[in-house]
């Protein structure tokens, strides 16, 4: 059963872009990349263009979920130097400058389970985290971060694919809380040019089994995409197409064309709706 969160940032997330009849958009970013100290600055620029929440990855060696943009983010982050903690002192920071938004942390097992998961669930508590979003970690595997987030008042949003059986579906409904992340494709991230055709049927699918919203991610890139899957579901996740922007973007012009990037995905540019 999901528990009931007080000051619920996700829940008045979905309430506020359901009210204005729009998905959700939450893009995601590499913490400490591409410099280490540039995710709060990042960050800052994408909410103030108009993104809801974000998923702020936590850098792995071995991202089997990822595609070969968010790899070498992934990678390069590392080597700056980039460790659990710098993810939590840039959440920190985000909260003490104000920032409002869901933040939720994205990663892999590993280096959470290596950082200790009641450590882990408090230090992220502390600083003002959301909930997790764990990629490789399945229910039946995440009793006990679960249980430590839930404590924590923390949500555990789980994954779901195509493929997912109803069994499964079942079971995520069960456990997760926040929403679910029903991936788009059946295989690792990447910007598309066009959305599977399959993809509002599989959606209907989870819809059918719980009321979480649902959001979903894996080769959102464009501005039709998010307003495509505004027909079926709650939120749109944005990856490979965000980091590759600010791959591509020098420091010094990354605030403004960030800004841009948002405005328009999100349609809040006029000239992008």
């Amino acid at each position: 059963m999901s528990p009931t969160i007080t000051g619920d940032r996700i829940a008045e997330m979905f309430e506020r872009t359901r009210a204005e009849g729009r998905p959700a958009v939450m893009p995601f970013i590499p913490a400490g990349w591409p410099e280490l100290d540039a995710t709060v600055e990042i960050i800052e620029a994408a909410v103030a263009g108009g993104a809801d929440a974000i998923e702020l990855g936590m850098p792995f060696s071995d991202p089997l979920g990822d595609g070969p943009v968010n790899q070498r983010a992934y990678e390069q982050a590392i080597a700056n130097g980039c460790t659990p903690d710098t993810v939590f002192e840039a959440v920190r920071e985000l909260r003490a400058r104000g920032v409002r938004a869901p933040l939720l942390v994205m990663g892999y097992s590993n280096p959470l389970f290596s950082y200790g998961v009641n450590r882990f669930v408090q230090r992220a508590a502390e600083v003002g985290v959301d909930g997790f979003i764990v990629v490789d970690l399945p229910p039946q595997e995440a009793g006990d971060l679960e249980r430590a987030a839930n404590a924590a008042g923390l949500h555990m949003v789980y994954l779901l694919a195509p493929t997912s059986t109803d069994e499964r579906i079942r079971l995520v409904a069960e456990h997760g809380s926040g929403f679910i992340y029903c991936v788009s494709v059946v295989g690792i991230t990447g910007a598309r040019r066009e959305l599977s055709a399959e993809l509002p049927e599989f959606v209907a699918r989870v819809r059918d089994r719980t009321d979480l919203p649902l959001a979903v991610g894996f080769g959102i890139s464009a501005r039709e995409h998010v307003r495509d899957v505004g027909r079926f579901a709650d939120g749109a996740v944005v990856g490979s197409a965000f980091v590759n922007l600010v791959a591509e973007t020098p420091r010094e012009q990354r605030p403004a064309r960030v800004r841009a990037f948002l405005e328009e995905i999100t349609g809040r540019d006029p000239g992008h709706r």
